[in-house]
């Protein structure tokens, strides 16, 4: 059995732990929320995952690592911390880089110490394939830029290095189940939660920035991916970086190969929840790219994987943990 590292940084968010927190169990992987763990039930490989709060909140303490990473010996590192509010980013891009830069630099280092050199992170960039050229429109996108270049850059300098970065956009959904989904703290800064806060009534109404994109209804649009398919696509992912020698520093695209606008993905979850969602539209906010979806082919050749549930599901999914826990995890105030 394999031993798996994985960081999750949650600064805007509360999720339920349960007993996540304990090394106990045979599937130790915990991402967003303790969701993930039915995808990892049968699942060959250990997984451990530490909260970022743990680790000083906002960024990898190397002597907080370098403590962990003596204790447990860690086969590889899946690397899912990052601030990721492209308006906050704009208006104050030091924590994004003291976050995802300087934490992510810590955490390399302490890899590398302990040799453990298998490595996965998520990287974010019409539709986008993996060798296009590489660009951001904010601070937040530059900090995933960088730590692409800085991925590429310890591969060149140990071959022995095994990296894969994964792109993608934005998670969405909750399990199955309703009992187990996103929780934010304070006012959402991603157009789910939010939505889901708007129908719940715990807010008036859903700000809705730009409507005069150049799209076919005037707003952003964007790739969206369940969850459950991305903690699928991760396991791939795990089993590609232990099935395979060489592999190199490599990028793969997970989503679900098109793309979908703001208000069409309001209307997908009027249509899910059956209530009227209220809109109030306000200009663009500065950073916001026009359309940004991904091509997911090479994902499906390679790893052998491909997204199973379509924007229906992802809204049924995303409204049954609102309808059955509409204040989360938290007593109404």
């Amino acid at each position: 059995m394999f031993s798996c590292f994985s960081s999750v940084c949650l600064p805007e968010n509360i999720f339920h732990l349960e007993n996540d927190l304990q090394h106990t169990s045979k599937s130790r992987f915990l991402f967003a929320g303790s969701w993930l763990k039915p995808s990892l039930s049968d699942c060959l490989f250990e997984f451990y995952f530490v909260f970022d709060f743990i680790l000083n909140v906002y960024h990898f303490n190397r002597d907080d690592l370098e403590k962990l990473f003596s204790k447990t010996k860690f086969d590889a590192v899946i690397h899912f911390t990052g601030l990721k509010a492209v308006a906050e980013s704009v208006s104050n891009p030091r924590p994004d880089f003291d976050n995802n830069l300087i934490g992510t630099i810590n955490l390399y280092e302490v890899v590398a110490k302990y040799n453990c050199k298998k490595s996965m992170a998520n990287i974010k960039k019409i539709p986008c394939v993996e060798y296009f050229e590489l660009k951001a429109t904010n601070p937040y996108g530059r900090t995933k830029l960088f730590l692409e270049e800085i991925a590429r850059d310890i591969h060149k300098a140990g071959p022995d290095w095994s990296i894969i970065l994964l792109q993608y956009f934005n998670p969405v959904g909750a399990h199955e189940s309703g009992k187990i989904g996103e929780d934010p703290m304070g006012i959402p800064n991603n157009l789910m939660p939010y939505i889901q806060q708007v129908v719940v009534g715990r807010l008036l109404e859903l700000n809705v920035y730009g409507h005069y994109y150049p799209t076919k209804d005037g707003s952003v649009v964007r790739d969206y991916i369940h969850v459950m398919d991305l903690a699928d696509g991760h396991i791939a992912t795990v089993r590609k970086l232990f099935s395979f020698k060489n592999i190199g520093c490599i990028a793969y695209n997970l989503g679900i190969g098109s793309g979908t606008s703001v208000l069409e993905m309001v209307a997908a979850f009027e249509k899910a929840s059956r209530k009227k969602i209220p809109i109030k539209l306000y200009p663009r906010r500065p950073g916001d790219a026009t359309a940004v979806y991904a091509s997911t082919e090479k994902a499906q050749k390679e790893l052998g994987w491909k997204a199973k549930y379509g924007i229906a599901e992802m809204c049924r999914d995303q409204w049954k943990w609102p309808s059955n826990n509409p204040w989360g995890y938290r007593s109404k105030p």
